[in-house]
């Protein structure tokens, strides 16, 4: 059973967003030194530390904005952001409102028909969260009778894989982001969820969730299931009239990775290496 609710005012607002007044979307411009005469718009949530959130200033910061930025400028790009909620990325991208999606996106076939996706930017597999005090297999009979309210981010592609996997053995409850069913479980409204591993332990975990809750130990890849394990992991995204673009892009980004500046960038937001050619460089960045 699927249900989508708006969660209690106290849980509504993103607390980066709401600091700056905004009631649905965010523009924050970044002028890049040197820029050339092209213009890009790059849309992103702003709310899913550490990869990306508002700051007391106003200003978007985390790894995905730092790892936009430094994209920009070796695409000699004049760019802004526009931040808005995730479920409202992947359709303004497509009806123009902006030029790339850099939010991580699981690549999966539905949206490889209507988009183009980037190199990998991160590897983040997906996890269960329950009661630390309780014992739970992860099928449809397992959770039988377990009373689980699980809490998930609306406009992910984990939603069809819950559904799928329990069917109406769990509730599954839709909120805007993350710290809202966070919260949430917290206060007892929720006992659960499925959410990405970094951000899960980084956020929750480590911070109010500490003895309260647990991850599943199975990590789950809920993209193409044909993509080899090594290779797995989350996209940006343009539209696909833009294969140029695209192209630029991943030559950008794989520059990026591989001379290590992404390694730099990751290290100011959290300590885990998040590719493997990231953790490559572990040794040689400071």
């Amino acid at each position: 059973m699927i249900r989508s609710t708006t969660p209690p005012a106290h849980t509504r607002r993103r607390p980066g967003l709401a600091r700056l007044g905004l009631a649905a979307a965010l523009l924050l411009a970044t002028v890049l030194p040197g820029a050339a005469a092209e213009k890009l718009r790059l849309g992103n949530e702003g709310v899913y530390p550490p990869f990306s959130m508002v700051d007391s200033a106003g200003n978007l910061t985390g790894v995905e904005p730092d790892l936009a930025r430094e994209m920009c400028t070796r695409l000699g790009a004049e760019c802004e952001f526009v931040v808005m909620d995730f479920k409202a990325l992947i359709p303004s991208l497509l009806q123009g409102k902006f030029d790339i999606l850099v939010s991580q996106v699981t690549p999966t076939p539905e949206r490889k028909e209507k988009m183009l996706l980037s190199t990998r930017v991160v590897a983040n597999p997906m996890v269960f969260l329950v009661p630390a005090d309780g014992e739970y297999v992860f099928t449809k009979e397992g959770l039988a009778g377990k009373g689980l309210k699980m809490g998930l981010q609306r406009g992910g592609a984990h939603i069809k894989i819950a559904e799928d996997m329990f069917g109406d053995s769990v509730e599954i409850v839709l909120y805007d982001n993350p710290d809202q069913f966070h919260l949430d479980m917290l206060a007892g409204r929720i006992n659960s969820s499925f959410e990405a591993k970094i951000n899960a332990q980084l956020e929750f975990l480590d911070k109010q969730g500490a003895g309260k809750f647990k991850m599943s130990t199975e990590e789950y890849w809920i993209g193409e299931a044909s993509v080899p394990e090594a290779e797995r992991g989350l996209s940006w995204v343009v539209r696909k009239d833009s294969p140029e673009l695209l192209a630029r892009m991943d030559a950008a980004l794989k520059e990026i990775i591989a001379d290590c500046t992404y390694t730099k960038i990751r290290k100011k937001y959290l300590a885990v290496a998040t590719l493997p050619e990231d953790a490559a460089c572990e040794t040689t960045t400071n």
